[in-house]
């Protein structure tokens, strides 16, 4: 293996944000996010993910003793390119949901099935420090350092909404995240923090032509993990969400979510640019639900610009 790949690979990360229906969405961890890419580095993800417990975390639902099982597919691409200066990336992820979910609405046993595409997520980041926009050989030979960056996500309301539905595969509104991260190498290990806060758009026709609105859902990941060799790495995640409370015509429901969460991914190199990720999380400390687990895979395949 060429200095060129060994740098790489261990400078990539799987570039796959796992988009789920509800509350899964907005909570989900993903270490390596700041690594540093050489510019003009093309990523197409394929992934899967299985989503199991209770995902209603809106107490403004008559819906209670929530068990779900969601599949997810979907499809993305995210591109490095420079700007300013500094490495920065576009992309985007398509989700398809099959979800079951059973529970008590208004008292009585109901069994719920949504079957569609989900919302739309489009991400930006940027790297402000450290690690400056190099090509595939420049970065190569570069040492590792301290990197910093800011990303803003955004979901679009595109995914299946019918007014008239308690549960729904979309949102039916606007969702933006700004954040900032930080990742530290050592050696083989390496450490990376990241904190943001999602605001959402109110949905002006929330059950029947009601109005829904959601306070902004802070959001707080730590990572660390160690590289065997290029491409072959092991995380710790650990996430933590406050805030989120949700109101109906102006009439909050007093309870905000407090949810930590952990995890652990794996990524494992395939061939010449091909990698795959597994990852698993579940809910340590829950508050307004949130206790479920989730188990992903995600095929991804990498090239560059010539």
């Amino acid at each position: 293996m060429s200095r060129l790949t060994v740098r790489i690979a261990r400078g990539l990360c799987l570039a796959a944000l796992f988009v789920l229906c509800g509350a899964p969405r907005a909570q989900e961890l993903e270490p390596r996010s700041y690594s540093p890419s050489p510019v003009g580095t093309n990523f197409v993800i394929a992934g899967y993910a299985h989503v199991s417990g209770d995902v209603l975390t809106d107490p403004s639902l008559p819906i209670s003793g929530v068990n779900a099982r969601i599949d997810t597919f979907l499809l993305g691409y995210v591109r490095t390119f420079a700007l300013a200066g500094r490495t920065a990336s576009a992309g985007f992820v398509l989700p398809y949901v099959d979800a079951n979910l059973n529970g008590l609405v208004i008292g009585a046993p109901r069994e719920i099935n949504r079957t569609g595409y989900g919302d739309l997520q489009m991400r930006f980041a940027i790297n402000l420090f450290g690690n400056p926009a190099a090509s595939p050989e420049v970065f190569a030979a570069t040492p590792q350092s301290t990197s910093a960056g800011l990303s803003l996500t955004i979901q679009a309301p595109t995914g299946q909404y019918v007014p008239t539905r308690l549960v729904n595969i979309g949102n039916h509104r606007w969702a933006f995240k700004p954040e900032a991260g930080i990742s530290q190498p050592w050696g083989d290990w390496f450490l990376e923090a990241a904190a943001g806060a999602w605001f959402f758009t109110p949905n002006h026709d929330f059950y029947n032509g009601h109005d829904r609105s959601q306070a902004p859902l802070v959001i707080v990941q730590l990572h660390g993990g160690y590289s065997f060799r290029p491409g072959l790495w092991l995380a710790v995640d650990m996430g933590y969400a406050q805030g989120g409370e949700t109101s109906v015509n102006g009439v909050e429901n007093g309870i905000e979510q407090g949810n930590l969460r952990g995890g652990v991914t794996l990524a494992v190199p395939l061939g010449r640019g091909w990698s795959t990720k597994f990852a698993y999380s579940r809910g340590f400390v829950t508050r307004a639900a949130g206790n479920y687990q989730i188990v992903s895979v995600a095929l991804q395949y990498r090239w560059f610009d010539r």
